[in-house]
């Protein structure tokens, strides 16, 4: 196979990642900060950054983007894992390379998601 796709696999994790990145901007920030008592923090953060409002109000929307590119990306990294790499050694070497950048980056990816849903539905449940 080609270096471009998996160089399209790795930015597919990628964005995965920026997505997943999304969810803890939006959930586990704000939630971190107070229970740190950095309200006032958080209160300066809003100001300075407005569109936080607009992510946590939409939530839903938010995690279903994630999950969708985190599914997308999945999907093709494992067609990718099964691709053969070229027979030039060093085009195999990044080939290789570029596999395990883009495992590493779509694990973290995952974790963030993880700790985001967490956050953003199951922790709000046991509060009342």
């Amino acid at each position: 196979m080609s270096e471009p796709r998996f160089a399209r696999n790795t930015g597919l994790a990628i964005g995965a990642l920026l997505a997943s990145s999304a969810t803890l901007v939006c959930c586990v920030l704000p939630a971190v900060l107070v229970a740190i008592g950095a309200g006032a923090a958080l209160a300066g953060l809003v100001t300075a950054v407005p569109q936080l409002i607009w992510l946590s109000e939409h939530k839903p929307l938010v995690f279903g983007i994630a999950a969708a590119l985190l599914a997308i990306s999945g999907a093709a990294l494992l067609v990718g894992r099964r691709a053969p790499c070229p027979v030039e050694p060093e085009l195999a070497r990044s080939c290789q390379r570029l596999r395990r950048i883009s495992a590493v980056i779509y694990a973290s990816a995952l974790l963030c998601f993880g700790v985001g849903f967490t956050f953003a539905f199951v922790l709000p449940m046991f509060s009342s």
